[in-house]
């Protein structure tokens, strides 16, 4: 047979009529036979450059080791170092730091690392708790009015701008007159007036989501409001919300300090690190530094914690960041 009359090979063939490496005998891509990737997978893979990507950042690694070990420090603390926080000993006031007292006693004899810790347990409580309730109101409200828009955009908002020009603090003391809050008061109210700034971050990423292409073809297929704002504009604002809790977090943690510094927080026995701020306000000038640098550094570093964790979330979770 003369070569002019053999058939052409295609390309998925070779010279010898055999088929070539990564492909069928019809020429099809073998590659695309393979099975589809699972979602689990993609779920799981994103996980891990969310995790690389947060280890990545130093400060916030750092920041994550400071919460973990208050956390360490005032919920397991108590276990290794049993303390009496409720009765005092005033054969034991105003002890400086020493073998039997590590961090010396206060006005009326208790341990001042014992209670530490229990303001710690405390001021850690109430800010997690109350930043959390606060994120999850304010993301609510501000995805409902940012993706009704309209009129009912406009009244939300008027809320929330007559919320925010009222101080918070300001809300705060007149709570405090009128009725003596415990923990799970203290949570409420905080979660009740600190849930404004993070209901505009959230209508804000709301405004710019909804007008995205996967969701104005959900709404053009018959999709319900209630999924378009719960399959794609929130878990898409995720970062906005994990960055606004963290900061929420901090806020609260602040705020809690402000009110028991002013002596309007929870009663004693009990006790956080802005109470211990303010009983140790007389000795300011006494030297008895230990009543008053262990909680100030206390609220410091944590604030700055959480700070750093929000960061190190933030760059964690967008997406449109990734390379």
């Amino acid at each position: 047979m003369s070569a002019e009359s053999m058939p052409d090979q295609g390309p998925g063939t070779m010279a010898s009529g055999t088929t070539a490496p990564g492909t069928t005998a019809s020429g099809t891509l073998a590659s695309a036979t393979e099975p589809e990737p699972r979602p689990e997978a993609e779920a799981a893979s994103g996980l891990r450059i969310a995790v690389r990507r947060f280890t990545r950042n130093r400060l916030a690694v750092a920041g994550l080791a400071v919460v973990v070990l208050f956390v360490l420090f005032c919920f397991v603390g108590p276990y290794l170092y049993p303390t009496d926080q409720v009765h005092t000993t005033l054969t034991q006031v105003n002890l400086s730091p020493g073998a039997k007292h590590l961090l010396g006693t206060d006005a009326v004899g208790h341990d001042e690392l014992g209670r530490l810790m229990y303001g710690g347990k405390v001021s850690l409580l109430v800010g997690l708790a109350a930043g959390v309730l606060a994120t999850v109101i304010g993301t609510l409200w501000g995805a409902a009015a940012g993706y009704a828009g309209g009129w009912v955009d406009a009244v939300m908002m008027r809320v929330v701008d007559a919320g925010i020009a009222i101080p918070a603090l300001f809300i705060l003391l007149v709570i405090s007159a009128v009725t003596t809050p415990g923990v799970f008061g203290l949570i409420v109210i905080l979660g009740l007036v600190s849930w404004l700034v993070p209901s505009r971050l959230i209508r804000a990423e709301t405004l710019t989501l909804k007008n995205r292409d996967y969701v104005l073809t959900l709404r053009a297929i018959g999709g319900s409001h209630t999924r378009a704002v719960t399959r794609h504009v929130l878990p898409n604002s995720i970062s906005t919300i994990v960055v606004a809790a963290t900061f929420q977090v901090a806020d609260a943690i602040l705020l809690v300090a402000y009110v028991s510094y002013l002596g309007l927080g929870v009663q004693p026995p009990a006790t956080d690190w802005g109470g211990m701020l303010s009983a140790g306000l007389t000795a300011a000038y006494s030297g008895r530094w230990w009543l008053i640098l262990p909680p100030g550094l206390a609220v410091i570093l944590v604030v700055c914690a959480f700070n750093a964790i929000g960061d190190g979330l933030r760059d964690a979770f967008d997406v449109r960041g990734r390379g």
